[in-house]
């Protein structure tokens, strides 16, 4: 567990928050309470296929990210513009680390703007801090 003074610094950095594994796992049990964890999932999924060598895994899990989380009506469909979809279907084509960099750029802004604020005032939060 987090000490409260670690924990306060979350509410300026959406980044200190998911590099934690503890704040991490509070912001996506409160986004789960509020039906709207495809955001920070779909981040972690980017984090994790950053990090991956090869060449055929770094496909599959490219495919996979896709199909949860990018084309339309996918199970957890995350809320992109047009443009960003298009540039990301045509960075799959090729897979490489930076595939998702465009829509994951975007995802993070939407939380920081949206999902950081909505959590700092959660109970989740207000507990952490005490």
């Amino acid at each position: 567990r987090p000490s409260p003074e670690e924990a306060l610094q979350w509410r300026d950095s959406l980044e200190k928050l998911l590099q934690n594994p503890y704040g991490l796992a509070s912001f996506l049990t409160f986004l789960r309470s509020e039906f709207s964890e495809e955001n920070a999932e779909f981040w972690v999924a980017c984090e994790d296929y950053k990090k991956t060598k090869s060449p055929v895994k770094m496909a599959e899990k490219a495919k996979k990210i896709y199909e949860e989380f990018i084309q339309t009506e996918a199970p957890k469909e995350v809320n992109i513009d047009h443009f960003t979809k298009a540039v990301t279907m045509k960075n799959l084509a090729e897979p490489s680390p930076a595939s998702f960099d465009m829509a994951q750029k975007r995802i993070f802004a939407l939380m920081e703007k949206d999902s950081l604020p909505r959590f700092v005032r959660s109970e989740f939060y207000q507990e952490l801090i005490k």
